[in-house]
This record gives C-alpha cells, structure tokens and sequence, in this order.
C-alpha cells in the first residue's frame, strides 16, 4: 500500500511515517510540503490513498482536492485543524472520503484509512455493466456511470452511496445506514448532510424532479428501476 500525504508542518509528516514504521511496515509514505507539488506527486506515483491538509502555503487544500479529481478518484483523508462543519462539508461535497481533526491519534488515523482503503474495496466490484434501469447503467469494474447514454463524473462518495442504492434496487436504505456504510461508524454522522449528497446525485444523474433516487420521508432512499 502506497500513501501520500501533503501537508507543510515537518513535524506532522515525521509523526505520521513513524506510524507507518512501526503500525504497517508494510505500506510506504511520500510526502509533499506544498500543494502544487501534492498534486504533481499524485500524478506521478498513483498512491492507494492521500492524506491531506487544507492549510497549505501555496494553494488550498480544497483546490488540491479539486486538481486531483480532474483526474483520479484516489481515496482522500482530510487531516486539519479546521474543525467547522462547514469545512467538513465542503471537504465531503468535493470528494473527500473522510475528515480528521487535529489533534489527533495516530493509531486512530491508521484506523480510519484502513476502513476507507476496506469501503472504496467494496465499491469496486467484479461485475462488468449492470442495467439498473431503462436509463442508467453502472460498469463496477472502471466505476463508471452511465445516464442515457452519457458518461457522468461522480466523486468517490457519490459512487459509493449510488452503488449502496444501486445494490439495494427497490428496497429502502435507511439513513442510518447510509451514513455508516458511506462514512463508517466512527466518523461524526451529525456533520454529514445526506441529503445534499442525494441532491448533488440526483443533478448529475438528471434526476430532477426525482423519479430514480426517492426519499421515503422518516425513513430513507429508495433506487427505483
């Protein structure tokens, strides 16, 4: 497993790659003091995961998120200090996968991209095209999404919570689960908006007004063929 993190505080890089050392000698680290050269490194080396910083000395840690979703759907951890559910959702809508606040526990850090590493492996699974319905098609083996006959551009969570729909054609997903499943049980689920989610799904998969992806009030989303 190759990780790469971007972040500017010397002292945090050294701290997280002695966690590596001696919690999973076998996954190796590499390391951008800048934004820019975050975004190059990515490129370059394709890591399995990225751990980010918004507080950069170049550039935001939003728009590095931004650069490398114009071309890989790499898994995301945000690490910061900006603890305002607002940045919090900001970071989920533009594609990250989960977001720590500092300070933080190393162990727990291990932990949490253990179990997106798990969650983006389950997303991908072995089938090729599947119809899930007379408009939309899903190919789980390049995560790709297809709306009649167009491609569509998802983030990784948008993927992961289409294809939790996508699984559970017909039957209601309960928010609860939504959450856990999408998020995992240890993030905080009262910073999550799925509803934004399943709106900013819906416009792209041109399901407005929804007639694919229904809300059963009080209870949760249903994926209708």
């Amino acid at each position: 497993m190759k990780a790469t993190i971007i972040e500017d505080e010397e002292s945090i890089i050294d701290a997280v790659n002695v966690a590596f050392e001696f919690r999973w000698p076998e996954a190796s680290l590499l390391a951008a003091r800048t934004g820019k050269e975050g975004v190059a490194l990515v490129k370059k080396e394709v890591p399995d995961i990225v751990i980010l910083d918004i507080n950069l000395p170049d550039i935001s840690g939003f728009q590095v998120l931004k650069d490398i979703r114009e071309f890989s759907s790499v898994p995301v951890v945000i690490l910061t200090v900006r603890a305002d559910d607002s940045d919090v959702l900001h970071g989920l809508e533009a594609g990250a996968d989960d977001y720590i606040i500092k300070p933080f526990n190393y162990l727990n850090l291990l932990a949490r991209i253990k179990a997106v590493l798990r969650r983006t492996e389950k997303a991908s699974l072995k089938e090729n095209n599947i119809v899930i319905s007379s408009r939309l098609k899903i190919n789980f083996v390049n995560q790709k999404v297809i709306v009649d006959n167009r491609l569509v551009k998802l983030t990784p969570v948008e993927y992961r919570l289409l294809v939790l729909l996508a699984k559970n054609k017909g039957k209601v997903v309960p928010y609860d689960r939504i959450t856990e499943e999408i998020w995992g049980k240890d993030f905080g689920g009262e910073t999550v908006n799925i509803r934004s989610f399943i709106q900013r799904l819906r416009k792209k998969l041109q399901d407005v007004p929804p007639h694919m992806i229904v809300n059963k009030y009080g209870s949760g989303y249903v994926l209708k063929g």
